[in-house]
């Protein structure tokens, strides 16, 4: 039974044959587990389908119409048009491919946040050297208990030059919620202005409608949102008009974003697994991803709870555990422990599987938080979590946390 037609945690985790093991997963942010239906579709693929596709002998046919419908999941699943998705290896790679594409003018002005992975900084910061681009940092007030992104504390920041901001849906160490509407509001009051959202953090536990948004450009994960080791980038029809084509020369400079910036970085038989991943969420995502916000509230308010009781620890972002605040990717330090030490202890008398270190969130970790080299201790759940494993990591920080 998909997921949207009565979510039940344990017919949820029925479908995730990691989940027999005794290992408990809580550095879902990192990488979720996968479907079985995803590594069935992988195998059958590779089994009965494994040719280039774009021939028109019959198997290649089959090949070429599963990687179609690859597409058009990974573009229904976020409310977009197949033209308007390109599919690559990350987020990473697509944004940096994105990057490329975009041409500015000379001494225009780039915003970008200093709490986002750098996979949506890295890219920004090569072009801007290469184009001779301005670079202005968006910095959150209130480090460390609020740290959220909104229309307020960007809007000084903007200006007749400006023509990129950059940005997260939610970072993948606070866990914090942004409201990108009235993001994307406030940076198309400039003229010219386009916004691109990191979704990686947000993707697997709420639903993603990239109009509803506004966004010029949004990217997420399949593999952090129980698939396969894919990304999808997401560009509106006004911004493709600024894209140049990273294709080959005889591929017309009007062709589908896919063409003009996939490079062919999807491999079919991922691909062709991501309709098993959109089928989970059943006939109405929209109830299931309701249900899956419900359960979610339920583990992080078992975990907050007692961190933000404890008087050694500091969490790190929202401190609530409401579901329109936060997702359940929670990060917190302990007085006198490095994060290192701490991990290592529950590790050691322990099948939780928690982590240490930045998360590629570097400028977050040294710049604002302050933090030295081990950076946060983080606790990423997801709804296959149950309540029984949350509470069974707070037994093992009441032992180790003292």
């Amino acid at each position: 039974m998909p997921i949207g037609e009565g979510f039940d945690v344990a017919s949820a985790r029925a479908k995730f044959p990691a989940l027999t093991q005794p290992q408990v997963y809580f550095d879902n942010a990192g990488g979720s587990q996968t479907l079985s239906t995803v590594i069935s579709s992988i195998t059958e693929y590779l089994e009965a389908t494994n040719v280039q596709t774009g021939a028109s002998y019959h198997t290649a046919r089959k090949s070429t119409e599963l990687c179609r419908k690859g597409l058009e999941a990974s573009a229904n699943f976020i409310n977009a048009d197949a033209d308007d998705v390109v599919i690559g290896p990350s987020t990473t790679q697509l944004f940096s491919n994105l990057s490329i594409a975009l041409e500015f003018a000379p001494h225009a002005e780039i915003i970008l946040s200093t709490i986002d992975h750098g996979a949506n900084i890295s890219s920004w910061l090569r072009i801007a050297k290469v184009q001779n681009l301005s670079v202005k940092w968006w910095t959150p007030p209130s480090a460390p208990t609020d740290l959220t992104l909104n229309a307020e504390n960007l809007r000084p920041l903007l200006s007749d030059k400006t023509r990129l901001v950059a940005c997260t849906h939610t970072s993948n160490i606070l866990g914090t919620i942004h409201d990108i509407r009235a993001i994307a509001d406030e940076v198309h009051r400039v003229p010219g202005a386009m916004l691109c959202v990191d979704g990686v953090a947000f993707a697997p536990h709420r639903e993603v409608d990239v109009k509803a948004m506004g966004v010029d450009f949004y990217a997420f994960s399949w593999y952090k949102v129980y698939g396969p080791h894919l990304a999808v980038l997401y560009a509106s029809r006004s911004s493709q008009t600024q894209l140049r084509s990273l294709a080959q020369y005889f591929h017309p400079s009007d062709a589908d974003l896919s063409t003009r910036l996939g490079l062919a970085g999807a491999s079919y038989e991922l691909m062709a697994s991501i309709p098993s991943v959109v089928n989970y969420f059943g006939s109405s995502p929209k109830e299931a991803w309701n249900a899956i916000a419900l359960h979610e509230e339920r583990l992080q308010s078992i975990l907050l709870e007692y961190l933000n009781d404890h008087k050694d620890v500091i969490v790190y972002g929202q401190r609530s555990s409401d579901a329109s605040l936060r997702v359940p990717v929670v990060s917190f330090s302990v007085k006198g422990q490095s994060s290192k030490e701490v991990v290592e202890k529950v590790e050691a008398c322990s099948d939780f599987g928690i982590r240490w270190g930045h998360f590629y969130s570097k400028k977050l970790v040294d710049e604002v938080l302050e933090l030295g080299a081990d950076g946060v201790i983080r606790v990423s759940m997801v709804h296959y979590n149950t309540e029984e494993e949350v509470r069974g990591l707070v037994e093992v920080f009441e032992k180790i946390l003292l």
